[in-house]
């Protein structure tokens, strides 16, 4: 990828920022500004009230954001539910009717809730299995996804990418065994198509417990800017990536899943408010990576408060007034 350079003071605060809050980022709060919908609608959800979930990371929490605040200028009265610690229980919010709706990843459906162990390489085919597969499993619909690949990705820093010849995941045998260490999120240590899989993948023994070290999801970029870890997992839409100098390395045998992100719906939800469909359809269409780079950025780099970067990007899109 191309890394952009930020000046210096930035990225300082950025630096103090992920320090400072174990995660770069606050505690979303339940705020959201009063807002009037202009291609959205305003009006069309007008009664309706409906409960968004989000994950506890930057780009989930703006994702729910964005979809409170379409909501409202849709006229809904809207219970915001985002913020929740891990996939698995924002995913069971929806499942057990504790949440309407939520944006989630096509390859985190596919391999941790429906328990396939491989991934489908082409991005509509693998939508079109798992919209077909929620459905008729949990009776949950998948609505338009939007193009952007929130992907894992390995992360290091452009002196030791120049250091031990780093371009590709299978470049990192070239690193001796005792200098492979990594910086991980727990989850991504947990999940199948994580930590141990991807070593798996790359023909790459386990390293010693001493080499891996588990971290808050923020902590992981900072670790890795400094030096305390080679290796850090990352999100590839995350704009700490630009913002702390790091450059990914390329998944050379494609072992990550696809994750193009969509709205989840309740079934029996979409049956009685059909027009949130067309709402999110607009909203899916405009995000692509660089997008979604640039609003994260606004938070964990600028520490922005994430509802507020919400609306303000929808209102430079026309979404709203």
């Amino acid at each position: 990828m191309r890394v952009r350079r930020l000046p210096a003071a930035v990225a300082a605060v950025a630096v103090l920022g992920l320090a400072a809050t174990g995660c770069g980022l606050k505690p979303a709060s339940q705020f959201a500004p009063d807002v009037t919908g202009k291609s959205i609608q305003a009006g069309s959800l007008k009664g309706a009230t409906l409960s968004v979930t989000s994950k506890n990371f930057t780009e989930q929490i703006l994702l729910g954001k964005i979809t409170v605040l379409a909501l409202k200028a849709a006229g809904a009265k809207v219970v915001d539910k985002t913020n929740v610690q891990g996939s698995i229980n924002s995913r069971k919010a929806i499942e057990r009717g504790e949440a309407d709706m939520g944006w989630e990843y096509t390859g985190t459906a596919w391999i941790t809730y429906m328990g396939k162990d491989k991934p489908i390489p082409d991005p509509q085919q693998q939508y079109d299995a798992v919209r077909k597969a929620d459905l008729a499993q949990h009776r949950i619909d998948w609505l338009s996804y939007a193009p952007f690949n929130n992907t894992y990705a390995m992360a290091v820093t452009g002196p030791n990418a120049k250091k031990y010849g780093l371009k590709s995941l299978s470049d990192m045998k070239k690193v001796p065994p005792a200098q492979r260490t990594f910086c991980l999120e727990t989850e991504f240590y947990s999940r199948v198509d994580g930590f141990a899989g991807m070593l798996k993948a790359y023909g790459i023994p386990k390293p010693p417990s001493g080499q891996v070290k588990k971290l808050d999801t923020g902590v992981v970029y900072d670790a890795t800017a400094k030096g305390t870890c080679l290796f850090g997992e990352v999100f590839d839409t995350d704009g700490r990536i630009p913002a702390l100098h790091l450059t990914t390395l390329a998944d050379d045998r494609h072992f990550f899943p696809i994750y193009n992100p969509a709205l989840t719906v309740r079934h029996s939800v979409m049956q009685r408010y059909p027009q949130i469909a067309d709402i999110e359809k607009q909203i899916a269409a405009k995000l692509s990576t660089k997008v979604m780079r640039k609003l994260n950025a606004k938070v964990d780099v600028e520490g922005q408060e994430p509802v507020l970067v919400a609306r303000d990007w929808m209102k430079s899109e026309g979404l709203l007034e």
